[in-house]
């Protein structure tokens, strides 16, 4: 809505607006651009333009969505499902990961999940096996072990620091 609001306020009628994405009616003026890119850094948001920084963006979008929102869909391969969502390539799209960020899409989607696995452990509303289960996990073991090569912490260790930062409501 911000972003949409921004591109209205400089005359642009956009087509849609999506998560890291805008569709333009009319083709942007490079003082509009300019206009823009300033507005939309002030709100903590940046203008990507080259396709280079759209792939990345659409992949970093794609694997943040596919984590943090569509669990269901972790069985699939993750390279069928960005093959699938971007109608390009698997090497092409890693090969060109790689070479802007430093790391592999494997290595960015591994990332993204063990932040989710913290995110649930911090709301200490499943087990570590459910958290396995819903994050596609083979079993606890392989969880753990790829938790703590990322963190340096276990997960129990991880959760028990969480609750050694709380006082418990009667030792207030």
């Amino acid at each position: 809505m911000v972003v949409k609001s921004e591109f209205e306020k400089l005359g642009l009628q956009t087509i849609s607006v999506e998560l890291g994405e805008v569709e333009l009616k009319e083709k942007i003026t490079e003082n509009q651009k300019e206009i823009l890119l300033q507005k939309l850094h002030t709100l903590g948001f940046d203008l990507i333009d080259d396709k280079k920084s759209k792939a990345i963006e659409k992949i970093k979008t794609l694997i943040i969505d596919l984590v943090h929102h569509k669990n269901n869909d972790l069985k699939i391969n993750l390279s069928d499902y960005l093959v699938q969502n971007l109608n390009q390539d698997y090497s092409t799209l890693s090969n060109l990961f790689s070479e802007v960020e430093n790391t592999t899409i494997e290595k960015y989607f591994i990332s993204q999940k063990i932040e989710k696995v913290k995110e649930l452990l911090m709301y200490n509303e499943l087990s570590l096996s459910e958290i396995a289960d819903l994050l596609n996990y083979s079993n606890v073991a392989h969880l753990s072990n790829q938790f703590k090569r990322i963190t340096g912490f276990t997960p129990t260790y991880f959760k028990q620091l969480k609750d050694k930062k709380r006082i418990q409501i009667e030792n207030l």
